[in-house]
C-alpha cells in the first residue's frame, strides 16, 4: 500500500498508528527530558531554566533538509488526538535561535524544493511525431544533444507498429542531462520527417499531481475526519468494478461500464482491466489498456506486462506476445516466472514445442529454482506435439530437483500418452497419479475415456464412465461428446443417440461441439434432413456455426450427388459469416470421389480458383485416391508432380495413395519405386504401406514377395494387424498354399489376434480354390461357432466357389450347399442379377434337368431373373461357353481388398 509505504521513513508515526491515544501522552508530562524528537509539549513545562531544553531543539533540524520533510510532517499529523499549535509565546521565553530557525524554513524553503523535487531532470516530451518512425530513429535525431537514458514511444493499440504521435525522453542524469534537455527543448518546432516537433522540459506538473494523489491517500487512511467527496466516490466505483469483475466476467458490458466510471484509475485498476481482456483473449483491447495506462503517466510494471503477454497468447498470437517480451526487456523490467510459464503455455497451445523448450531452458538459467507450474506448461507443449520422450526426459528432471508434479502435470501426461495410442504408460500414471494422493477429477477419467475411444475400445470407455459416476464425479459436455464421438466413428449411431438423450435427462445443454457430432451422425446414415433440422436449431439459438458444421452437410449431399443441394449449403456458409476454407472444399471433392465421380472433383478446383482459396496437399491426395481407386496411375503421378512443384509438404498419406494407384494397376515395379523415394525422403513406412505392398502381390499371387514383406515389416518394428494378415493369407490362398495360410492362422493366434469376417471368407474361398469343398464348408461352419455373422459377400464367395469347382456336387457339398442357400433365403438375402446368371450357369452343369438345388437357388434370384432377355442371355452364355468367373473373382477379390485397403 502507498500509504504504509509513505510511513515507513518516520520513527514516530507506526508507534503513533499502534499505540492508544491516553498511554501516548502519559509519558510526555512525567519525562519531557526522555521524550522524542518529533513529539510536541502537550503543556507547558514549569522547569524550563534546566539545561534539558536544549536536547529537543537539535533532532527538528534533520528533518527539515529531507526531502521527505513534507511526508514527515504529514505523519506527525496521524496521531489520533491533533496536536495544538505551538504557543506564541514560549518561543520568546526560550533562547530566541532555537524557535526563529525552523518557522522560516517550513515556509519558505520548501517551495522551492517542492518545484525541484516534482521536475523529473532530464525528461522531455516530444508531440506530433510521424505514425510510423521508429523508435531508433527518434533516439538518433536527439541523442545529438547528449546521452539518451531511455525513449518510450507510445505505441497505437490498433497496430503495434504505429506509434499514438508523441514520445518520452530520458537523459541521462549522471552527467549533464539537464543541460541536454534543455538544448533538446530549444529545438522545439523542428521539422522532422516532414512534421513540426513539439518539444517541453518536464514542467513537474505530473510528479505534483501524484504527490497531491499520495497526500490525499495517506490523509485519508489515518485522519479521523472522513475522507473528501471525490475519494468517496472513486473507493465506491473501484469496489464496484471488482465487484462486476468477479461476479459477472461473462458480462463484458458491465465490465467496461464499471471501469469507466472510475474517475481516475490507478495502475491497480488498468492491471485488473487488462487481466480480464487477456482472459478473453481480447489482446486489441488489452493492448488499448495499457497504451491508455502509459498515456495517463502510469509506468506498466511486470504484472501488467505479463498480463499483455496473456493477452496475446490466450489469443494465439505469439509473434505478438513476444515483441510485449521485447518491450518489457527494453524497459529494464526482468520476465519473472509467470511471465515464462504464460508464453511455454503459449506456443503448447500452437503446437510449437521447441519454441516453448527454448523458453524453459532460458528461465531455467535465468532464474535457477522453478516451480512445478512452469513444468507442467512445458510438459503440456511436448505432449501435445507427442514427444513422450522429452516429456519423460521433464518428469526424472523434477524429481531429481524435488519438485511435487501438480495434478496437471499428470493430465498432460495422460493426454500425451493417448495421442500416441499408448494405453499401458497411460493407466501407469493414471495409477500413480492416485498413489501420490491426488483424487482422480473429471480430467483424469476423461483423458481415459478420450484413450479408449480413439484406438475403438468404446466399451472399456463407457466402463471407465460408470466407474467415475461410482465416485460421485458426474459427467459434463466434454466426456458426453467423447463418448458420441466413439459410436458415431464405429457406425453405432443407436448407442450415439442414446448417450445424447442420457445427457439431456442429467440436465445438461448442448453446446456447439455435441451438435456439430450430431450433424455428423446424420449425414453418415445419409439423414439430411434431420441434419439441416439441427443446423437450423443452431442459427434459433445464436450459436456460431463453424466449418465443422458445415462439411459434413456439404459431404453428405456430394456423396448422394446431389450438387445442386451441396452448393447451396455453400452458399448458406458464406451468408452465415462462415467463410468457407480449403477444408470445406477438401470435404465438397472428398463427397465426388466415394462417389466415383473424379471429373466432377476435379472441376470444383476451378471453384476453389475462383474464390481465391489455393488448394492444399490434402486436396491433391483425394484427387490421387480417386484416380488411385480407378487404377489410373498416370493422372495419380500428375497430380503428385503438382505438389512436388507447388512445394507442399509430402507426408506418408501422399505415398499411400501412389502405392495404391500402383498395385492396384499391377505395377508393383512401380510401387518399389515409390517405396525407394519414400526412404529417401526419410518417410519411414507404417502398417498401412506395408498392407498395400502385400496386397499388391496378393493380387499377383506371388506369396513369397508378401513372406519377404512380413519379414521385412517385424525387423523395421512394425506391428502387423489383422488387416496385414489377411492380405498375407489371401496371397497364399492365390498361390494354393493352404498349408502356410494354416500357419498364418496360428501365428494371429499367438500373437492375439483372431480372424474377422474377411479373413474367413478369404479362407473360404482359398479352399473351394484348392477343389476341397468340404474344408471350405468347415471354415464357414467355424465362422458362425466363434460368432461372426456372415455377411452377403461370405455367402457369395462360398457359394459361387463351390458351384464353379465341380460339375457334378455330391455327398456333404452338395447338401451344404442347399443349406447355404436355405440361409440365405431365411435371411432374405437376395443375388444381384449378373450373380444369378453367374450361378445359373454353373447350375446347368450340375443339373440339367433341374433338381432341389435349382429349387434352392432359384428362391435367392432376384424377381424378373426369368424374363425372356436374361433367359436368352444366360442360353447364349451357356451354348458360347463364356466364362466370366474369373473376372467376377477379380472383382470379388477387388471388392474385398479394397475393403482392406480402406481400413
Amino acid at each position: 500500500m502507498p500509504m504504509q509505504f509513505l510511513s515507513l521513513p518516520t520513527a514516530s508515526s507506526p508507534t503513533y498508528h499502534l499505540l492508544p491515544p491516553k498511554p501516548f501522552f502519559k509519558p510526555l508530562s512525567s519525562a519531557s527530558a526522555s521524550s522524542s524528537s518529533f513529539r510536541r509539549p502537550s503543556q507547558p513545562p514549569p522547569p524550563p531554566p534546566k539545561p534539558s531544553p536544549p536536547p529537543p531543539p537539535p533532532p527538528p533540524p534533520p528533518p527539515l533538509p529531507n526531502p521527505l520533510a513534507s511526508k514527515l510532517w504529514l505523519s506527525s499529523k496521524l496521531s489520533p488526538p491533533p496536536p495544538p499549535p505551538p504557543p506564541p509565546t514560549q518561543a520568546p521565553h526560550h533562547p530566541p535561535p532555537p524557535p526563529l530557525e525552523p518557522e522560516p524554513e517550513p515556509e519558505a524553503a520548501p517551495c522551492d524544493e517542492e518545484e525541484e523535487d516534482f521536475r523529473q531532470k532530464g525528461k522531455v516530451f516530444v508531440g506530433n511525431l510521424p505514425l510510423r518512425v521508429r523508435k531508433a530513429e527518434v533516439a538518433e535525431f536527439f541523442r545529438q544533444f547528449g546521452p539518451l537514458d531511455k525513449v518510450e514511444l507510445v505505441r497505437a493499440h490498433d497496430d503495434p507498429e504505429r506509434n499514438a504521435g508523441f514520445c518520452f525522453l530520458y537523459y541521462s542524469t549522471d552527467g549533464d542531462g539537464e543541460a541536454a534537455a534543455e538544448r533538446a527543448a530549444e529545438v522545439d518546432g523542428v521539422d522532422f520527417r516532414g512534421r513540426s516537433l513539439t518539444v517541453r522540459l518536464d514542467d513537474g506538473r505530473r510528479g505534483r499531481a501524484r504527490a497531491e494523489d499520495r497526500a490525499r491517500w495517506v490523509d485519508h487512511g489515518r485522519r479521523r475526519e472522513p475522507a473528501s467527496p471525490w475519494h468517496r466516490s472513486r473507493d465506491e466505483a473501484c469496489r464496484e468494478f471488482r465487484m462486476v469483475v468477479e461476479s459477472r466476467p461473462q458480462d463484458w458490458q458491465a465490465v467496461v461500464s464499471a471501469f469507466e466510471r472510475i474517475p481516475k484509475p490507478s495502475r491497480r485498476e488498468f492491471g485488473l482491466m487488462i487481466v480480464y481482456y487477456a482472459k478473453r483473449g481480447d489482446k486489441h483491447h488489452a493492448r488499448a489498456t495499457f497504451e491508455n495506462m502509459r498515456a495517463r503517466g502510469i509506468e506498466p510494471n511486470a504484472f501488467v506486462f505479463t498480463s499483455l503477454v496473456h493477452a496475446y497468447a490466450v489469443a494465439r498470437d505469439m509473434r505478438g506476445a513476444l515483441s510485449c517480451v521485447e518491450e518489457m526487456k527494453a524497459e529494464g523490467i526482468e520476465l519473472t516466472i509467470v511471465t515464462y510459464s504464460i508464453l511455454i503455455a503459449g506456443f503448447g497451445k500452437v503446437n510449437d514445442s521447441q519454441s516453448a523448450d527454448k523458453l524453459f531452458k532460458e528461465a531455467k538459467t535465468n532464474l535457477g529454482d522453478l516451480n512445478g507450474i512452469i513444468y507442467s506448461n512445458v510438459m503440456h507443449a511436448h505432449c501435445q506435439s507427442g514427444n513422450m520422450d522429452r516429456a519423460e526426459e521433464l518428469v526424472r528432471e523434477m524429481e531429481e530437483d524435488g519438485i511435487d508434479a501438480p495434478i496437471d502435470a499428470y493430465h498432460s501426461m495422460m493426454h500425451g500418452y493417448t495421442i500416441i495410442q499408448d494405453e499401458k504408460k497411460c493407466l501407469i500414471v493414471f495409477e500413480r497419479l492416485k498413489e501420490c494422493c491426488f483424487t482422480p477429477s473429471i480430467i483424469s477419467y476423461g483423458c481415459l475415456i478420450n484413450l479408449y475411444v480413439k484406438i475403438g475400445k468404446v466399451a472399456k470407455a463407457i466402463a471407465i464412465s460408470k466407474e467415475m459416476e461410482s465416485y460421485g464425479i458426474k459427467h459434463n459436455n466434454k466426456t458426453y461428446s467423447m463418448l458420441i464421438s466413439g459410436f458415431i466413428h464405429l457406425h453405432d449411431y443407436t448407442n450415439a443417440f442414446s448417450i445424447f438423450e442420457e445427457m439431456i435427462k442429467s440436465g445438461l445443454q448442448p453446446d456447439r461441439a455435441i451438435y456439430n457430432l450430431l450433424i455428423e451422425a446424420f449425414c453418415k446414415m445419409g439423414n439430411m434432413d434431420r441434419a439441416i433440422r439441427i443446423l437450423e436449431k443452431m442459427q434459433k439459438e445464436r450459436m456460431q456455426l463453424s466449418n465443422r458444421a458445415f462439411r459434413p452437410i456439404i459431404e453428405g449431399y456430394a456423396v448422394a450427388g446431389d450438387m445442386k443441394r451441396a452448393l447451396d449449403i455453400l452458399d448458406l456458409m458464406r451468408r452465415s459469416g462462415c467463410a468457407p476454407t480449403v477444408m470445406t472444399y477438401n470435404a465438397l471433392i472428398h463427397g465426388l470421389i466415394r462417389k466415383n465421380q473424379v471429373e466432377r472433383a476435379v472441376s470444383v478446383l476451378n471453384k476453389m480458383s475462383i474464390a481465391g482459396i489455393t488448394p492444399n496437399e490434402h486436396t491433391y491426395t483425394i484427387i490421387m485416391r480417386g484416380y488411385a481407386g480407378n487404377g489410373d496411375i498416370g493422372k495419380a503421378f500428375e497430380y503428385f508432380t503438382r505438389i512436388k512443384e507447388g512445394g507442399l509438404k509430402l507426408d506418408v498419406y501422399i505415398y499411400e495413395t501412389l502405392l495404391r494407384a500402383c498395385c492396384k494397376s499391377g505395377r508393383m515395379q512401380s510401387a518399389l519405386a515409390v517405396t525407394r523415394e519414400m526412404s529417401s525422403q526419410k518417410i519411414t513406412r507404417n502398417t498401412f504401406v506395408y498392407n498395400i505392398l502385400i496386397d499388391g502381390w496378393a493380387r499377383r499371387g506371388d506369396v513369397w514377395e508378401a513372406a519377404d514383406l512380413m519379414k521385412q515389416m517385424k525387423e523395421d518394428g512394425v506391428l502387423p494387424n489383422i488387416h496385414t494378415y489377411t492380405s498375407y493369407i489371401n496371397a497364399c490362398c492365390k498361390a494354393g498354399d493352404m498349408q502356410r495360410a494354416q500357419k498364418v492362422i496360428e501365428e494371429m493366434a499367438g500373437v492375439g489376434l483372431k480372424p474377422n469376417l474377411k479373413t474367413y471368407t478369404t479362407l473360404i474361398k482359398g479352399w473351394a480354390r484348392a477343389s476341397l469343398p468340404d474344408r471350405a464348408l468347415k471354415c464357414f461352419e467355424e465362422m458362425k461357432l466363434v460368432g461372426l455373422k456372415p455377411d452377403e459377400a461370405a455367402y457369395h464367395c462360398l457359394v459361387t466357389s463351390l458351384l464353379s469347382r465341380a460339375s457334378v456336387m455330391e455327398g456333404s457339398t452338395y447338401t451344404g450347399v442347399l443349406s447355404v442357400c436355405r440361409e440365405m433365403f431365411e435371411n432374405d438375402l437376395t443375388v444381384d442379377m449378373r450373380t444369378a446368371v453367374h450361378w445359373l450357369r454353373w447350375l446347368h452343369k450340375i443339373e440339367r434337368t433341374g433338381g432341389a438345388l435349382t429349387e434352392a437357388l432359384q428362391r435367392i434370384f432376384p424377381p424378373d431373373w426369368n424374363s425372356l432377355e436374361v433367359l436368352g442371355e444366360v442360353s447364349d452364355s451357356v451354348n458360347t461357353g463364356d466364362s466370366d468367373y474369373s473376372s467376377d473373382s477379380d472383382l470379388s477379390d477387388g471388392d474385398e481388398n479394397q475393403d482392406v485397403d480402406d481400413n
